[in-house]
């Protein structure tokens, strides 16, 4: 098993920035490629950013340019620096890793972007 804790979800304003993390612990041999994706108020949840075990990185269009993934493989974290924060960026984001028997979640952490 996978366990995974995500922090640094919050309230900011418009063009502020916040950067998230997510620590996983367990079986970290079994994790490939870690990434979040994030659900608003009656949308669908959506992909927001991916990162193989080579570094190797994917973003949503409505991010790119604004959102880092990034990671530590020494800390066994992920990090999802975010600036220039819209209000259409409020969600819940959760963080995912892909493991050799299938994909994890995080519990979620809100980020809120209102003035």
């Amino acid at each position: 098993q996978v366990q995974l804790v995500e922090s640094g979800g919050g309230l900011v304003q418009p063009g502020g920035s916040l950067r998230l993390s997510c620590v996983a612990s367990g079986r970290i041999s079994s994790i490939s490629d870690m990434g979040w994706d994030r659900q608003a108020p009656g949308k669908e949840r959506e992909m927001v950013a991916r990162i193989n075990s080579r570094g190797g990185t994917y973003y949503a269009d409505s991010v790119k340019g604004r959102f880092t993934i990034f990671r530590d493989n020494v800390k066994n974290t992920v990090y999802l620096q975010m600036n220039s924060l819209k209000p259409e960026d409020t969600a819940v984001y959760y963080c995912k890793v892909w493991t050799t028997w299938g994909e994890v979640f995080g519990q979620g952490t809100q980020v809120t972007v209102s003035s």
